[in-house]
């Protein structure tokens, strides 16, 4: 079980690692072993609540596909254990993130005093520049 929460978690049985052979370099080693491990989750298949698939499905985010399936590869560390509990923390975090509400914003508007300022200061900018001109003899 991934616990998301006091009251969401997934079993791992929607969650589907595979270990494949890690990128870049690391010599003879690398190009022997599978320790990369490649996480796919689908958000719509899964037990997730509602609102958390629709949060994760309007997320932008490049791991997540345009069928809804979640993509991660870990391949920092070099053993298999590391790799699945890394995919498994990035997934948690990922899942985390959308479990939070976004607070609405206020639509605010600019004071009296701050219009009068930035109108004051654009006025004294103009003069300025204005005072660079050619200057003309009468």
């Amino acid at each position: 079980m991934l616990q998301i929460s006091r009251q969401v978690s997934i079993p791992e049985s929607e969650i589907d690692i595979q270990f494949v052979r890690a990128q870049g370099a690391g010599g003879q080693n690398v190009n022997k072993t599978s320790t990369a491990a490649h996480l796919r989750f689908d958000i719509p298949g899964s037990s997730l609540p509602q609102v958390y698939k629709d949060r994760l499905l309007s997320l932008r985010d490049h791991r997540i596909t345009a069928d809804g399936v979640v993509v991660i590869k870990a391949q920092r560390y070099r053993t298999q254990e590391q790799n699945r509990e890394d995919a498994y923390a990035r997934l948690q975090a990922l899942l985390r993130s959308v479990a939070a509400t976004p607070k609405p914003r206020k639509s605010t508007k600019p004071s009296l005093a701050a219009k009068r300022k930035r109108l004051e200061s654009k006025t004294k900018r103009s003069r300025l520049k204005a005072g660079r001109g050619k200057v003309t003899d009468f």
